[in-house]
């Protein structure tokens, strides 16, 4: 995927003041300022009123940081916020925010218009008093759409403009006097009935002004430098001018309900009206032309890497100017201006870029967090920094509107998970390795601190190496592996290879290793490849079985196969070593008959509550569970002598009872005519899965023997799909029962 124009830079190379200043502040004072700030005033009272402020400039302040480190430490391109987001969290995050944060820029476009045509309706002026906002906004889209399309750079240089009505505005206001013969409006609600977070609610928008310079990185002479100059400058004027006029207005008017019920307290505290005017319908455009400039270029970024049609990434002229992106922008905020009341869109929008501004929060701090050798900003801040941020962004969203933030979270979400089913190959590194090598780092240590820590047995679940010949030529024993794991538990398939597949070839080692995977993904199962490669096969098992794994992260259970070489004695001896590594054993048959998995039950052979029978209960359990046996009836079975049969089924009864299992008993008499293994044989030919417990290898009465023990059990039961369990680990399994 790439993500612009080969070969010479393209842009228009602004610098720092009008690239990423001029919109940045122009966006953050916006006609909050002007119409709301008595109203914050009069709820809160002044000092309330310097905390919102500061709160608020806070959020956006250690977001600018976060902003500034992660700008230094990559060539910036076009897309601005997605950018960052795409390049540290991946094209799936990156889509998630840039999508949603493009709609979000285009719609609010039609709010500021808006917002414009109805302050110039009302404003007094007879020659504009009955005309039609929508149409006075669609003129004002159309021409300010024109301009920024056409040249980036003359829609900055009219902001020059914009900015000098706006401190006109500003002086004006400051050199201002207390007002005369003020009276509350009638029906105004009473001061301090809205509690703090509502007011920080009203306020907050008016300092989420950074993502406007932050978008014209594609545009940037030399980003690094002027991205964090100019996001920190713009928040540090803005936080001192909203410091300012509370304090100002404070002095100037005293009564609260007057501050209030009266938005255009403003004006009236200003030595001259007109140049407030001219503010209020400078701002509304300013903070128009910031969005109408942004979103067209994180279209035209998300198409250039294949998140949007390609055709929206086309740059036109020297400057690279997105103008089919900015069309479709334009249509978008048209549709917002002629619908009329959008409102109800408004903290949806708002929601957006405050999950941008935790997003980018996490992304630098994370990296701080990891330090990797690629983590050298020019601009470094510490990662508490931007984990606070990123806490405040989210408490905040949640403060403003529980559900609009479920709501924008949902929508990411969505985006988030049909972007990763493209499955889109990228040219770029990100941090998601790297935070999740962080988790299993802190993980493993984890581990090893608890394991061996009381009731172990409670977080218990089967840790599967299963062996298997390539090419895989029969898929049931791995697909059992995958009934016991569930997705909830690792399962690693392993093979041993002779030296010339591989072993001096490490890519036709990785080759094999994929393949393995991909096998294993098609059955469903989400597995890890361990490939050997020795010419003697068992050798190479019993080395796998004593070595594999990580620290305190080693497979628990190994899985075999019934050997089809008649060759029990290996077979015995790799049992014999994972016995003797604490490991539990599995050794699966193939199912009888043409029916991979046949109808029945799931019959467990049991002899009373020892470590073998505590491990079946919970395999069984397991491949219940399951897919393929989902709520098959589980059938606890006992061969006993004829005068303990009642006692056997009081036994296995209570047993169930105790352990708030669901299963049948039944007790099989022991006669003489037939053995153990022609009676379970019989017993559970009706039976889908039939779990079998195996001796102990390590018991001084089997050395020498176990070979011709499992040589014999092997012939002898023959049930549709036997199950040989032994139990090995270091752990009490009838606790996982208890």
């Amino acid at each position: 995927m790439g993500s612009g124009s080969k070969g010479k830079r393209r842009g228009y190379s602004f610098g720092t003041f009008q690239g990423v200043f001029t919109p940045s502040i122009l966006t953050i004072i916006g006609v909050v300022m002007y119409l709301r700030f008595g109203w914050m005033l009069g709820h809160s009272g002044l000092a309330q009123s310097l905390i919102i402020v500061t709160l608020g400039s806070s959020i956006t302040f250690l977001t600018g940081l976060s902003i500034s480190a992660l700008a230094t430490n990559m060539r910036m391109k076009g897309g601005g916020a997605y950018f960052m987001l795409s390049r540290s969290l991946g094209p799936e995050a990156g889509a998630a925010l840039g999508i949603p944060l493009a709609l979000s820029q285009s719609i609010a476009v039609s709010f500021y218009i808006t917002g414009f045509a109805e302050a110039l309706v009302h404003s007094g002026i007879p020659a504009v008093a009955g005309w039609d906002v929508r149409i006075i906004g669609f003129t004002t889209l159309a021409v300010l759409s024109i301009i920024s399309t056409l040249s980036a750079d003359i829609a900055l240089k009219t902001q020059y403009f914009i900015m000098a009505a706006i401190v006109a505005s500003l002086v004006s206001f400051f050199f201002g006097s207390p007002p005369q013969n003020l009276a509350p409006a009638p029906g105004a609600a009473a001061p301090g009935s809205i509690g703090f977070w509502a007011v920080f609610a009203v306020f907050f928008p008016a300092v989420t002004g950074m993502l406007s310079g932050l978008g014209m990185s594609g545009d940037l002479k030399d980003p690094s430098v002027s991205i964090p100059r100019g996001t920190i400058a713009a928040v540090l004027v803005g936080y001192a001018i909203y410091m300012a006029i509370p304090i100002a207005m404070d002095h100037f008017v005293r009564d609260p309900a007057v501050l209030v019920s009266d938005s255009m307290v403003f004006e009236k505290c200003a030595r001259w009206k007109t140049p407030v005017l001219l503010g209020v319908w400078a701002a509304t455009l300013s903070s128009a032309i910031g969005s109408f400039l942004v979103a067209p270029r994180v279209v035209q970024a998300l198409s250039r890497d294949r998140l949007l049609p390609a055709f929206l990434g086309r740059g036109f002229g020297k400057s690279d100017d997105p103008r089919l992106a900015a069309a479709l922008c334009f249509a978008i905020a048209a549709a917002g201006v002629l619908a009329g009341d959008i409102n109800i869109l408004a903290p949806i929008l708002t929601l957006f870029n405050l999950s941008t501004y935790a997003l980018l929060d996490f992304a630098a701090g994370f990296e701080e967090l990891m330090s990797n050798p690629s983590w050298r900003p020019s601009f470094r801040i510490r990662a508490s920094l931007s984990f606070a941020g990123f806490a405040l962004c989210v408490s905040t969203m949640f403060m403003i509107s529980p559900g609009w933030t479920i709501l924008a979270l949902a929508v990411e979400a969505g985006i988030y998970f049909l972007t990763r089913k493209r499955r889109l190959s990228v040219r770029w590194g990100d941090m998601r390795s790297g935070i999740l090598d962080s988790l299993a780092r802190y993980a493993l240590r984890s581990i090893r601190r608890y394991s061996g820590t009381v009731n172990i047995e409670r977080n218990w679940r089967p840790n599967i190496l299963v062996f298997t010949k390539l090419p895989v030529q029969n898929p049931d024993r791995l697909v059992l592996a995958g009934d016991f794991s569930a997705g909830k538990s690792f399962v690693t398939i392993a093979s041993v290879l002779p030296p010339e597949a591989g072993r001096e070839d490490l890519s036709r080692a990785a080759a094999l290793e994929a393949t393995v995977v991909r096998t294993a993904s098609r059955l469903g199962i989400d597995a890890i490849a361990k490939l050997l490669f020795e010419r003697d096969v068992w050798n190479g098992i019993s080395e796998i079985v004593r070595t594999y794994g990580f620290g305190p992260l080693v497979p628990n259970t190994v899985m075999f196969g019934l050997p089809s070489d008649g060759s029990p004695e290996y077979l015995a001896d790799a049992v014999k070593t994972a016995a003797a590594q604490r490991k539990n054993v599995i050794i699966a048959g193939t199912p009888g008959g043409d029916n991979a998995m046949p109808d029945g039950f799931v019959d467990i052979w049991w002899r009373g509550s020892n470590s073998n029978a505590g491990l079946m209960l919970a395999l069984a359990y397991l491949v219940q569970r399951g897919e393929r046996l989902k709520n098959r009836p589980l059938r606890l079975n006992m061969i006993v002598k004829r005068r303990t049969c009642d006692e056997a089924e009081y036994t296995m009864k209570s047993f169930l009872s105790a352990v708030r299992l669901k299963a049948g008993t039944r007790v099989v008499e022991e006669t003489g005519e037939r053995d153990f293994a022609e009676t379970i044989t019989m017993n559970s030919s009706d039976a889908a899965i039939t779990f079998i417990g195996l001796r102990s290898p390590l018991d001084p009465e089997m050395q020498g023997k176990y070979g011709d023990y499992l040589a014999k059990l092997v012939k002898s039961l023959k049930p549709r799909l036997p199950v040989f369990v032994f139990a090995g680990e270091n752990i009490d399994f009838g606790r996982i029962f208890s």
